[in-house]
């Protein structure tokens, strides 16, 4: 049975993805140095997750039924010394759900049982308000920036908008919930890099508290989750507005999602970035400045900086995605015509692949159901038409049959 588990239960849009993709392309590794990430896919904690939760999402909580247990139980029959579990939307997991997972991987509140640590990974609001926004978006929302912020400022939080975001948002709130049971020095908040900070300090945070140090592992991005700037995320917000009726939620993650948001549009790095509007500022800094003193005061193992989830509200100026230049939208819009002509020619050549394929299966089957003289017939004109003479010859005998009909 393994003797410790590290729990990462987000946040969202904190390197989450790229953590999990090292983690998934370098299992292989990380099981030979005693630890273990358990998924036969990218997406196997994320179903765990969805299992664990029973969260509705566009039809996949049907796929995820039992995989929580399956996980729990690979993690417990582990030999080795370390099991890590990763998925950003566990941060969203109510205390019963988090005392089930818990207990599902043999925590023991009286102590006895595997050493659970938590690992909450963290970002500023300035930067995480318009993250979440846009994610929305990204999963076919067409509500608009002013009423999003609306919803997440209204202190009820009874809408969906605001129950979701501050239920993986709220840092104090996840961590009581996640870490009600567990001593604060099992407890490891990791700062996500203020901008500007070096390239791979993030990932030497995720190395330095998943005990990664040193090992060779392949970390070059192959799954990513890129932002968006302003046009493009108004271009996709009228997109989903005029297609999600249309569009099935099979069809829009791997077309709207993936090929235009994800491998299109986040290339264009020179538009405008999103941003808090300056009237949003002031309440915004209060609630990290209460985030900080709280896991101050609890005596949390952080990993990084706590001045990190200070956002800096002055780096981009603001620009309204609810009222984009139009120009700008029109270019990103080209932009999105031209990669999905390019992936309609890549769907032609590879459907004409395919029936030619077919067509050749069909004549080859028909072919294997004629009469053994026709096969030998057909052997032997094959081989006369191999060469000149035999192709002469051919030509004389078709000739002279032609002529015999002719007569008859």
């Amino acid at each position: 049975m393994t003797r410790r588990v590290l729990l990462h239960v987000g946040t969202p849009k904190t390197g989450t993805s790229y953590l999990q993709d090292v983690l998934f392309r370098n299992k292989r590794t990380l099981a030979e140095n005693g630890i273990l990430y358990a998924a036969d896919r990218h997406d196997a904690h994320f179903l765990a997750a969805l299992d664990l939760m029973r969260l509705p999402w566009g039809g996949l909580e049907r796929e995820a039924v039992g995989a929580w247990d399956r996980l729990a139980e690979q993690v417990r029959g582990w030999h080795g010394e370390t099991a890590v579990i990763s998925h950003e939307i566990l941060a969203a997991a109510s205390r019963a759900q988090v005392g089930r997972a818990l207990a599902s991987l043999g925590h023991e509140r009286q102590g006895g049982g595997v050493e659970v640590h938590l690992v909450l990974s963290v970002r500023d609001l300035v930067r995480q308000i318009p993250a979440e926004w846009q994610e929305n978006i990204k999963h076919r929302s067409g509500m608009s920036y002013r009423r999003f912020l609306a919803r997440i400022t209204d202190p009820t939080r009874n809408s969906r908008i605001a129950s979701w975001f501050w239920s993986v948002q709220e840092i104090p709130e996840i961590l009581d919930r996640w870490g009600a049971d567990l001593p604060p020095e099992r407890v490891h908040v990791v700062t996500v890099p203020s901008p500007g900070g070096a390239p791979d300090l993030l990932w030497k945070r995720f190395s330095q508290v998943f005990g990664l140090e040193g090992m060779d592992l392949h970390l070059e991005e192959e799954r990513v989750n890129p932002s968006l700037g302003v046009p493009e995320t108004a271009l996709i917000r009228r997109i989903n507005r005029s297609a999600n009726r249309v569009l099935p939620p099979a069809d829009y993650r791997p077309l709207v999602r993936e090929l235009l948001a994800h491998q299109t549009l986040s290339r264009r790095v020179l538009s405008p970035r999103l941003a808090l509007p300056p009237e949003q500022v002031p309440w915004v800094q209060e609630r990290e400045a209460a985030f900080v003193a709280a896991i101050e005061r609890r005596g949390y193992d952080v990993v990084g900086d706590l001045h990190d989830l200070r956002g800096n509200a002055g780096l981009h100026p603001f620009v309204d995605p609810d009222k984009p230049r139009e120009r700008d939208v029109a270019g990103a819009a080209v932009d999105a015509i031209k990669a999905l002509l390019l992936e309609t020619a890549r769907m032609r050549a590879e459907e004409e692949r395919l029936r030619a394929e077919l067509d050749e299966t069909r004549d080859a089957l028909s072919r294997s159901y004629l009469r053994p003289s026709y096969r030998l017939r057909e052997k032997a004109v094959k081989g006369l038409t191999r060469g000149r003479v035999g192709r002469g010859l051919l030509s004389v005998y078709r000739l002279a049959r032609g002529r015999s009909s002719r007569s008859a």
